[in-house]
């Protein structure tokens, strides 16, 4: 099947959402209970006590998801129009697999406070926030100044990945039997998601890991020239003095995560791994190297982003089920200890990892519940 067509196909028919009311109006008594006079009582309520427009709209249930379009999926800045189907099929996953009412925001700003702005506003709706294919290094400050919202706000593009991949990486040293803290990790792109990565398999290995991260220019060390400042920042945090190129980085190597560009990673670089290398290959629609390529030249664990191969790293395995346990919890932050729960969750979720399985398949509803129980423990527990 040709996926991109037949999407095309079937949004020219009918649209992928519509809001749909959970009452039914049938007669003058429930146009009277459910709008006027009935809804002013409701309106009372609440303006004398606004914690209880949790108790009764949509707030409680409800998610927005936000995009300026500067950074979808790999097709780059196409702006809010272009965006608008991405944001839908998300806001379609939340209703899916965690019977969340989200919906779908593109503002027509990549203006920094203009968009924290138009949150903020937007933000009576709504009981989390779910940033989405904003470009770095503007997603760090929107996120980081948006926690003072009192709900949960959350850019998926880092930490949904970090959640996911963090847990494939647990169950697929499992299957190589090597250890977090000895392993060496290439990552590839230093952007949102790599950043995010990066962090969270350190912060997991108690500040162990070796970890280089690789731009278009090549290692990322300190001192090289001409560093923007969170590059430099991620320098100094790892430590790191692997020079050159992505090739001369990966020599002698346990784990390459891609997070970049298509067909980047080439067979001669996976041979130049240590045997049993890890290979996440997640750049969408086309991998840093294809998976098939990846095993004859060695590697043991592939995975990817793509649903047509095996270990599917899918962010729809991590923020429903983060946001559903924020939701019920009600939270007013997601925490890094809830991150690492729902990380623990997805790993913990596969009894038996093997070469093909290291990660829930993201089409299993039970996921979801199982993320969203551990989020809620953690949060309880602040």
């Amino acid at each position: 099947m040709k996926y991109g067509e037949e999407s095309i196909r079937i949004r020219r028919e009918k649209n992928v959402l519509k809001v749909c009311p959970n009452v039914s109006v049938q007669s003058r008594d429930d146009l009277s209970t459910y709008y006027t006079p009935g809804i002013a009582s409701v309106s009372q309520e609440i303006a004398q006590e606004k914690s209880k427009v949790y108790d009764l709209t949509i707030k409680r249930n409800c998610v927005a998801v936000v995009s300026d379009g500067s950074a979808v999926l790999g097709l780059g800045n196409i702006g809010p129009e272009a965006a608008l189907p991405v944001m839908e099929g998300k806001a379609l996953l939340f209703a899916e697999f965690a019977g969340i009412d989200a919906f779908p925001i593109c503002l027509d700003t990549q203006d920094t406070e203009q968009i924290i702005q138009s949150v903020k506003n937007i933000a009576p709706v709504f009981g989390g926030i779910n940033l989405e294919d904003i470009s770095a290094p503007r997603c760090f400050e929107i996120e980081e100044r948006l926690q003072e919202l009192g709900i949960p706000v959350m850019h998926d593009d880092q930490h949904g990945t970090a959640v996911v991949v963090l847990a494939g990486l647990i169950n697929a040293l499992s299957v190589v039997k090597k250890e977090i803290q000895s392993v060496k990790i290439v990552i590839s792109g230093a952007g949102a998601a790599g950043t995010a990565v990066a962090k969270m398999i350190f912060a997991y290995s108690d500040n162990k890991a070796k970890i280089t991260m690789v731009d278009s220019q090549g290692a990322i060390y300190v001192g090289r020239p001409n560093l923007a400042k969170e590059k430099e920042e991620l320098a100094k945090l790892f430590q790191s003095t692997s020079k050159g190129d992505l090739a001369d980085t990966l020599r002698e190597t346990d784990v390459f995560i891609g997070v970049s560009a298509p067909n980047i990673l080439t067979e001669d670089m996976v041979r130049s791994m240590n045997k049993k290398a890890i290979i996440f290959a997640m750049a969408n629609p086309v991998p840093e190297i294809d998976p098939i390529l990846a095993k004859k030249a060695g590697a043991t664990v592939v995975a990817t982003g793509r649903s047509d191969f095996p270990n599917q790293i899918n962010n729809v395995l991590a923020f429903p089920g983060i946001f559903r346990g924020a939701l019920d919890s009600r939270a007013k932050k997601i925490t890094e200890k809830m991150l690492f729960a729902a990380a623990m969750a997805l790993a913990d979720y596969v009894k038996t990892p093997t070469t093909e399985e290291i990660i829930p398949s993201p089409l299993d509803k039970e996921v979801a519940k199982t993320v969203a129980k551990a989020v809620k423990d953690a949060s309880s527990l602040l």
